[in-house]
């Protein structure tokens, strides 16, 4: 977020939770893109904050964290002290959630595999209405397509897009059998080692789709440890995974730190990865 939306983002999230009767001091940014996380002290909430276009997308990550806690799931959970809602205030969807002080130790590939295995567990038992990875990657591609939303894209670049995302969801939609419900993006940026063991969070990119579509999100070797899981179709989805984050970076409202360093690496990443299969 820009400066004077961020200012107004931190008083929305400041103000809803003093109104909610949460003691609020301190602000602290932890994280800011298209959207921003604050910690809010000395409550310890965190708060995630979005412009209201965001609201649908903000109401079902609550619903879905809500379900996933009430059958155990390893999963960040909602703030205890406060109705599990959306809050809609001055152009802004709001969620308070729990924070976690984040503990030094590497999560190693075996730790990363069982806890997507017990996650995954968790995700069988619940029922909630998600679409399907390959929406996404439609998404993505439209994106790719539209000269007018990624004007900076090469006709290289948009090219060789437009051709692995086609390329690499092509026959994903003939055998449905293996699809289950799934975290959507569950890489390490998504997964918190804390004194409760590994939580993951950013539950809003809930999809359906094989296992191994959320196993080519983490780092090499875990797969090796979740049994039954392809490691060919793993490899085969870790290079549409970053052609979709390719597909976001060059959209013209992209806000990801770094941008441009990412726009060029993200290309490297998916030359890379269809070089390997």
């Amino acid at each position: 977020m820009e400066p004077p939306v961020l200012r107004r983002a931190l008083e929305t999230a400041r103000t809803t939770a003093s109104e909610l009767g949460l003691e609020v001091a301190d602000v602290r940014v932890v994280h800011n893109s298209d959207r921003v996380v604050l910690r809010l002290l000395p409550c310890d909430v965190l708060a995630r904050v979005a412009p209201s276009r965001h609201l649908a997308e903000a109401a079902f990550e609550v619903e879905v964290a809500h379900r996933l806690a009430g059958v155990g799931a390893p999963v960040g959970e909602l703030d205890p002290r406060v109705a599990p809602r959306v809050h809609e205030r001055d152009a802004f969807a709001l969620s308070l959630w729990t924070y976690y002080e984040p503990v030094g130790r590497d999560i190693t590939p075996a730790d990363y595999a069982d806890v997507f295995m017990r996650h995954h567990a968790a995700l069988r038992r619940i029922d909630v209405d998600a679409p399907h990875f390959t929406d996404r990657v439609a998404v993505a591609l439209a994106g790719v397509d539209d000269r007018e939303r990624s004007p900076e894209l090469s006709d290289s670049d948009r090219g060789f897009l437009h051709d692995a995302l086609v390329g690499l969801s092509a026959g994903t939609s003939a055998d449905r059998a293996r699809d289950r419900l799934l975290h959507g993006e569950p890489h390490p940026g998504n997964l918190l080692n804390t004194c409760r063991g590994p939580l993951f969070i950013d539950l809003a990119t809930c999809c359906r789709g094989p296992v191994e579509f959320d196993l080519a999100h983490g780092p090499e070797g875990v797969a090796e440890h979740y049994e039954g899981a392809d490691p060919a179709l793993v490899d085969r989805y870790r290079a549409l995974n970053w052609a979709l984050f390719s597909a976001w970076r060059w959209r013209r409202d992209d806000q990801m730190p770094d941008r441009d360093h990412w726009r060029a690496e993200g290309i490297r990443r998916v030359r890379a990865a269809l070089a390997r299969i």
